[in-house]
């Protein structure tokens, strides 16, 4: 690799650290470690700018320097499947507090570059279960991730594969609901980040904390647009959930609530078997 593409990649993550407001050098240093070009196919690559989401454009020649943008790449443009925005995940993986020695399950990774950036996180001795639904890019993904053995690449089903006990769950489409089998794999003290999304708009990048076994902080971190993720979608419960987001955009949500209870004013979208609420987890019942 020239110099000028390493020298591309510090630039980029610098640039994230300044658009993306992070304070996590752990962060910055991950994506100026991970070559995106790696992830993305052969250039010239087809981009799509924050600016103008409607159109693709092509990129002026395979450069690799070119990927080293806050940018949108095509993985399939067909379908509109992307490589997600760079300082999306920057600002988001700066508040997830993903540690050395964690193990991290990323459920629809994609091919698999914000996977290397989440290996890079937890390091050699740490652990990242990478689960893709799609065997060509799960295929992909296994390639590309080959330098970081403490990786590990399942062709599966997010919503059904069995997961083992981890510190931090990240999905990467946008599900209508928090399933209860990711909820019951998190750790005390561990984090789950999903885009939760109506089939119509913005939804919210939801980040819910294990306080103990019972107990769960959850904050809206961002609006965002995701890919949807098939078997975590309700059509009711998207429905609903657009009304919520219309009030406040998700503003309110200070816990996720697991215990039996009737909706209440607190409530802000009261579900069978799980309620966002306007609480915070440590006045709920029990404390």
């Amino acid at each position: 690799m020239s110099d000028s593409v390493e020298v591309q990649r510090r630039h980029y993550a610098e640039d994230l650290w300044f658009v993306a407001d992070m304070r996590s050098a752990a962060v910055k240093a991950a994506f100026a470690a991970v070559p995106r070009e790696g992830f993305v196919g052969p250039g010239p690559w087809r981009i799509k700018s924050f600016w103008n989401m409607a159109d693709y454009r092509t990129t002026p020649d395979d450069d690799p320097c070119h990927v080293y943008h806050d940018v949108l790449i095509a993985l399939d443009e067909s379908r509109r499947l992307n490589n997600g925005q760079p300082s999306l995940w920057a600002f988001v993986f700066d508040k997830l507090d993903v540690a050395a020695n964690e193990h991290v399950v990323h459920l629809g990774c994609g091919t698999g570059y914000y996977t290397a950036i989440l290996a890079e996180l937890v390091g050699r001795d740490g652990a990242v279960e990478a689960i893709e639904i799609e065997p060509r890019l799960a295929e992909l993904a296994r390639a590309a991730l080959a330098p970081w053995p403490q990786v590990m690449v399942a062709n599966g089903d997010g919503t059904g594969h069995p997961l083992t006990p981890a510190d931090v769950i990240v999905a990467s489409a946008g599900a209508t609901h928090p399933l209860p089998a990711w909820l019951d794999a998190l750790k005390p003290g561990g984090r789950l980040l999903f885009p939760m999304t109506p089939a119509e708009g913005f939804g919210g990048m939801l980040l819910v904390t294990r306080l103990r076994a019972d107990k769960f902080s959850a904050r809206f971190l961002c609006q965002v647009l995701f890919y949807e993720f098939a078997g975590a979608r309700d059509a009711e419960v998207s429905k609903r959930l657009a009304e919520a987001l219309s009030r406040d955009r998700g503003a309110g949500v200070k816990s996720l609530r697991s215990d039996p209870h009737e909706q209440e004013e607190n409530c802000w979208l009261h579900e069978d078997g799980w309620c966002l609420s306007c609480r915070e987890a440590a006045e709920q019942a029990g404390d």
